[in-house]
């Protein structure tokens, strides 16, 4: 009998000493959670470009509120010329209630070349789970805000004054679970104004790859109803990224 066991012994001992991720391993609950992501692109001869992308993602989830902080930088350049500069924070506070939650968000964006070099929003509201399970989640927002947006004044030949408005802000976050190791996130943005409107999709699909390594593919549209002069309503951006997630 003891011979049996030593031998069952010394059969186990090896596999778990050599695995490093055993099959039924899984990550300790953690309210906090955090990601990282960039990508860049070199050009050189013919074509001298850059360009570069970086995304922070921070969360702290507790039984009774979650805080959300994002940064995002985006960077282009054609030679020695910057053609692209824009930074973007967001900063959110959920308070949660029996069904659904109160939130309160600011967002800043400067962005060098685009139609409003300075965007400053402030809204609060109710937010609930629609669908909430092991593999999907949507939520919806709503509520009211605040908007200061200062026109690129590059783009025209008129002195113009920085637009403050009251706004509505209704928002949809969706995010699906297509395979263990593949996710779907796409969020949606109204923001409706005496002076302006505009209508931004965030989607992004994400594939890990090693444990806490993932391949993020991310697309941007964002429609602005009213722009100075010589500017585009619709700005996009398509961004391909490693990942890296920890708890």
């Amino acid at each position: 009998m003891n011979k049996v066991l030593l031998a069952c012994v010394f059969m186990l001992f090896p596999a778990q000493a050599w695995a490093l991720v055993p099959p039924d391993f899984q990550e300790p609950d953690s309210n906090f959670k955090s990601e990282i992501e960039a990508g860049l692109q070199l050009n050189s001869g013919n074509n001298e470009t850059r360009n570069f992308n970086a995304r922070a993602y921070l969360s702290y989830d507790t039984a009774t509120t979650k805080q959300e902080g994002t940064f995002k930088a985006y960077y282009a350049a054609d030679g020695s010329k910057s053609t692209a500069e824009k930074y973007d924070v967001y900063l959110q506070t959920n308070y949660k209630l029996n069904r659904g939650y109160v939130f309160g968000r600011g967002e800043l964006t400067w962005d060098q070349f685009g139609s409003f070099t300075r965007i400053y929003t402030l809204s609060s509201g109710y937010g609930f789970d629609l669908i909430k399970n092991r593999t999907t989640n949507l939520s919806l927002e709503v509520g009211p805000g605040y908007r200061y947006d200062l026109p690129n004044e590059s783009n025209t030949d008129l002195d113009l004054d920085a637009n403050q408005d009251v706004i509505l802000r209704s928002a949809a976050k969706y995010t699906i679970k297509l395979q263990e190791y593949t996710s779907l996130n796409a969020d949606i943005t109204a923001e409706t104004g005496k002076s302006n409107n505009t209508l931004t999709l965030d989607m992004s699909y994400k594939n890990t790859f090693i444990q806490d390594w993932a391949f993020k593919i991310g697309f941007y549209v964002k429609y602005t109803s009213d722009v100075p002069e010589d500017s585009q309503k619709t700005d996009t951006v398509t961004t391909f990224n490693l990942l890296y997630t920890f708890q």
